[in-house]
């Protein structure tokens, strides 16, 4: 049984960050998925003694090899063993163990798809890991699609994200929250699949950063704050994007804080072109339905970190059936299921 590995890297000066910092690769470790749809995980064990601020992520995959990955650190890792496989109910190498990503406690920090590009966060925002936090590893998921390159039996694979962090406390501490849901889409409709969820810790939320994720069926991709005052509810959006664009984390356009009380709340609109009924679920040819709202606060990060719904045909947020909340004001159809050449080039910071 192999252990996982352990980071051991010397710190150098940045001058660009005004840091000592280090870059550490966490890459699969030249495996051979077998089939399309394979899930495998690979962990690294951080140093004991030591806090450690992740500054920023730079994927080394293309979307031809990986659908998608991500990025958790963990109290434990899923296996004690170098690969195993993590996928639940996707395909599985009956060569590896199976697992789950992580056990105990476990922090999304970082995901990546469609060839999304590198990820600085803001001055003095950074993922705090390793001596005084429960996170005392970090498990790299990765969600293989075309195998075909492997099939020689020589080419092995390496996909990943190299890591640059820093031992310098940092004054913001950065967390994801993941929202989603569950459910299905009819064929030839348009359906909308939402989610949203109370903040219930009394800390100022800054969110800086949003990723949108789909499969082939998502066309746009919303999250909002929703505040209730006066006997009714204000919608502010965070970001929107096409999921079908570089999977990346882009911009918070405006200055937005979340506190409790506040509600966060999330919109896929899929268009299933198909002649069947599309689920919920880890193969490509499922769907998912996620909004990733990457943010910053003052002291830890919020303990809840994930928000699902049951999603259609079960909930929406004008639908009372399962006894939730119906909400009002909702966003027109324009503010929160399309999107414009002229916003598209607002997150991507283009003219």
């Amino acid at each position: 049984m192999a252990a996982a590995r352990t980071l051991l890297v010397a710190l150098l000066p940045c001058l660009g960050l005004g840091l000592e910092t280090a870059r550490f690769p966490l890459l699969m470790p030249k495996v051979v998925p077998p089939k399309p749809e394979t899930y495998f995980c690979t962990s690294v064990r951080l140093l004991d003694d030591k806090d450690q601020y992740i500054l920023s992520f730079e994927p080394n995959a293309t979307q031809n090899t990986a659908h998608h990955m991500l990025l958790y650190g963990c109290e434990q890792p899923g296996t004690d063993d170098a690969v195993w496989s993590c996928g639940d109910m996707a395909i599985s190498d009956p060569s590896k163990k199976s697992g789950p990503i992580c056990r105990g406690t476990s922090q999304i920090i970082y995901a990546w798809a469609k060839n999304a590009p590198k990820l600085v966060l803001p001055d003095g925002v950074a993922f705090h890991v390793g001596k005084s936090t429960k996170l005392k590893y970090l498990t790299l998921q990765v969600h293989y699609a075309d195998v075909s390159p492997f099939k020689d039996g020589k080419t092995k694979d390496d996909s990943g994200v190299f890591l640059t962090y820093t031992e310098t406390p940092q004054p913001k501490a950065a967390g994801v929250m993941l929202l989603g849901t569950g459910g299905f889409i009819f064929p030839k409709t348009t359906q909308y699949m939402e989610t949203a969820c109370d903040i219930e810790e009394d800390k100022v939320i800054h969110p800086f950063a949003f990723r949108t994720h789909t499969h082939a069926l998502g066309t746009v991709v919303s999250g909002w704050k929703v505040q209730y005052k006066d006997g009714e509810y204000k919608w502010t959006l965070i970001g929107k994007m096409d999921p079908q664009l570089p999977q990346m984390f882009y911009p918070v356009l405006d200055d937005i804080t979340l506190t409790k009380g506040d509600i966060v709340a999330a919109r896929c609109t899929m268009n299933n072109f198909r002649s069947r009924i599309t689920r919920v679920g880890p193969r490509a040819q499922d769907e998912m339905c996620n909004f990733y709202m990457m943010y910053w606060t003052k002291s830890k990060p919020v303990g809840r970190s994930l928000c699902i719904t049951l999603g259609p045909p079960y909930y929406s947020w004008k639908s009372n059936e399962m006894g939730m909340r119906q909400f009002s004001n909702v966003p027109s159809i324009s503010a929160a299921s399309e999107i414009t050449t002229e916003e598209i080039r607002a997150y991507f910071g283009t003219p």
